[in-house]
């Protein structure tokens, strides 16, 4: 299997984030890529570097204002008297609709969602490459590879159109199936990470253009708790174009290889050319930020299953934090998605 990278993607080192009141460490560390890479290698997988495909397939998805503020955030934010190492949001907008500030501390807090995305010196080169990766492993699957890895860190599922959050800066999942749909490929976006894809389904609400499924931690009491219920189907155009599927906490590989055979049925009726897997691996049962069950086993049997929809796919990294387990269990969904 061809896989993407580039090393950039390595040098956005976030410090910190808030959970319960507690500052933290922050799990998103760069030891990740690492980690990642040897488990595809374990695999089969072959890396290359992307090329860069510029800023197009970027703001097909990302707001010219916001890439704007990603891009010069840092440097702004270094002016500030006393100002901390990382660019963290004290203060948000009540609506999107509200005042747009010229305040680097205003912009921040209506361009960060949460506290879980600090951006330092390095945040914004390592996005762009990131989002590069996904770009890359598009262009492939549309000049007809069948299988592609992209290593994509930071994440993305949770960045939206004008708006980053949990520990996601560019939704490189969203940018992969915007470019593959510009090229007249039908795409489906399938999220198996433990947490809603919440900026990507905010994307493609409005949409019948990617049908975006999504399996996770039900959000009643899990981040990113506002998205991610049932009843959000989509709206306008898009109405019955999005579909979730909240799960208990806990939920071990049976039960969450059930539900996700029925998420087939319904991927198989929207006739997709393309599958873009989101690719979470913080279903782990042992993930630092666990809400579901899911062994090492069970990821071979989750990526066997969507195998069987004999469609060309692109892997698209999302979660999956630093475990004893979290190469192998990659190592074990391409394994299982290659045995089919």
């Amino acid at each position: 299997m061809k896989a993407i990278l580039d090393e950039r993607q390595r040098r956005h080192d976030p410090k910190h984030f808030m959970a319960n009141g507690q500052l933290l460490p922050n799990p998103e560390q760069p030891q990740r890529v690492e980690v990642l890479q040897r488990g595809a290698i374990e695999a089969g997988a072959k890396f290359v570097t992307p090329a860069d495909h510029g800023m197009g397939p970027i703001a097909a998805v990302h707001s010219p204002q916001y890439l704007t503020f990603l891009e010069n955030i840092y440097t702004r934010w270094q002016r500030i008297k006393d100002a901390g190492t990382e660019v963290i949001p004290n203060i948000h907008p009540a609506a999107r609709t509200d005042s747009y500030p010229r305040s680097a501390v205003g912009q921040a807090g209506y361009h960060q969602a949460d506290t879980a995305c600090p951006i330092s010196v390095d945040t914004w080169g390592s996005a762009y490459w990131s989002a590069q990766s996904a770009i890359e492993g598009a262009a492939s699957i549309a000049q007809g590879d069948q299988a592609v890895y992209a290593l994509s860190r930071p994440p993305g599922h949770h960045a939206f159109a004008d708006l980053a959050g949990g520990f996601c800066f560019l939704n490189n999942s969203a940018i992969a199936a915007r470019y593959l749909a510009a090229r007249g490929l039908r795409s489906v976006i399938l999220d198996v990470d433990v947490h809603h894809g919440n900026g990507t389904q905010g994307i493609f609400y409005h949409s019948s253009d990617v049908f975006c499924v999504s399996l996770h931690a039900d959000p009643e009491r899990f981040y990113p708790f506002f998205w991610g219920h049932a009843q959000e189907r989509g709206t306008g155009q898009g109405m019955g174009y999005n579909l979730n599927i909240p799960l208990a906490r806990g939920t071990d590989d049976a039960a969450y290889l059930a539900t996700l055979q029925s998420a087939l049925v319904q991927i198989r009726n929207f006739g997709p050319d393309v599958i873009v897997v989101a690719l979470g691996l913080d279903a782990y049962v042992d993930d630092p930020l666990r809400g579901l069950a899911i062994t090492t086993d069970g990821f071979a049997r989750i990526g066997a299953a969507i195998a069987a929809l004999n469609k060309p796919t692109l892997f698209v990294q999302e979660g999956g934090y630093l475990s004893d387990a979290l190469g192998h269990n990659l190592t074990s969904f391409i394994n299982g998605f290659g045995r089919v």
